[in-house]
């Protein structure tokens, strides 16, 4: 131990600066103070009890952070910020953080700023760090959102962990597989149907598509016509109505985004009405698909006439 007349103040306010200006007494221990310094400088005022064990340095003006933060560190060894304060944190929700949700390995008590969650599955790949701060990843922060909240939310969750390029399926996937028993695993895994890949390729969804409409007893309709400049995927002459068969990987980039719309407003312009249908979509409602397209066609029909 250390002289405690010598305490290594450097390297505290280091250590404070790093840690959105909170600390434990584990890590203070670390640093060379004793259990009587660290009640010596509480007294003095220049550190500030937050929680059992974890203290500010300085002052009590906390940033949204160092109260995530702190709460974390008062969870013990192999705690996570988690839930709603980890999808703040993440940039996936626009959230309040407070109260602090935190997961970890033993259970404590709710504290009236704290919501103390028990996970015995957390593995590694579980765990992240983000400004510093022990965070649940993304797919474990989707997952323990699930059931939270509305599936519409939990989509645009998803959406916008895309957006972040922090979106990983294989890691979702791996996650689900050792997670079964959760509460959020069933929504979870049906909100992640659209960033499955279909089973059928591209080339296979024109057929996959025309098989569909001719079982439904639909007017068949001819493949990849041209008109106005453009080759359609599925048309139906009579009613001057289309369909453009999509699936990401080759409709994904941005230049194709671009192409698409400048495409659709052609055909607009030529007196053709169209709709995109994507692979992911037909492989898991293709009775609402074929429905809404029964619709839309008679709907044509009678504008064709």
């Amino acid at each position: 131990m250390r002289d405690e007349a010598q305490p290594r103040g450097q390297d505290l306010a280091a250590l404070a600066k790093r840690q959105h200006g909170v600390v434990s007494i584990r890590q203070l221990k670390r640093l060379g103070y004793s259990k009587q310094s660290v009640s010596r400088a509480t007294i003095e005022g220049r550190f500030h009890l937050l929680h059992h064990g974890v203290y500010a340095v300085g002052h009590t003006d906390l940033s949204p952070q160092a109260e995530c933060l702190a709460a974390v560190l008062g969870g013990g060894p192999g705690a996570l910020l988690s839930h709603y304060s980890a999808a703040w944190l993440l940039g996936l929700l626009k959230t309040s953080p407070v109260p602090v949700h935190v997961t970890g390995p033993v259970a404590r008590r709710h504290r009236s700023s704290i919501r103390q969650h028990r996970s015995r599955t957390l593995i590694d790949e579980d765990r992240g760090l983000e400004k510093g701060i022990p965070v649940t990843s993304v797919p474990r922060t989707a997952l323990d959102l699930s059931p939270r909240l509305r599936f519409d939310r939990l989509q645009r969750l998803l959406k916008r962990s895309e957006e972040l390029k922090a979106f990983d399926l294989l890691a979702f996937e791996s996650l689900l597989a050792r997670n079964k028993g959760h509460r959020g695993a069933r929504p979870l895994r049906r909100a992640l149907a659209t960033y499955r890949p279909p089973r059928f390729t591209r080339s296979g969804l024109e057929d996959q598509f025309l098989d569909l409409v001719e079982r439904a007893g639909l007017p068949r309709p001819v493949s990849n016509y041209s008109v106005a400049g453009h080759e359609l995927d599925v048309y139906w002459p009579d009613h001057r109505f289309a369909v453009e068969l999509d699936v990401f990987e080759t409709h994904g980039t941005r230049q194709s985004f671009e192409d698409d719309r400048v495409r659709d407003e052609d055909l607009t312009l030529a007196g053709i009405e169209v709709r995109r249908v994507t692979g992911q979509r037909l492989e898991r409602e293709p009775e609402r698909v074929l429905d809404r397209l029964a619709q839309l066609l008679a709907r044509a029909g009678a504008g064709a006439r």
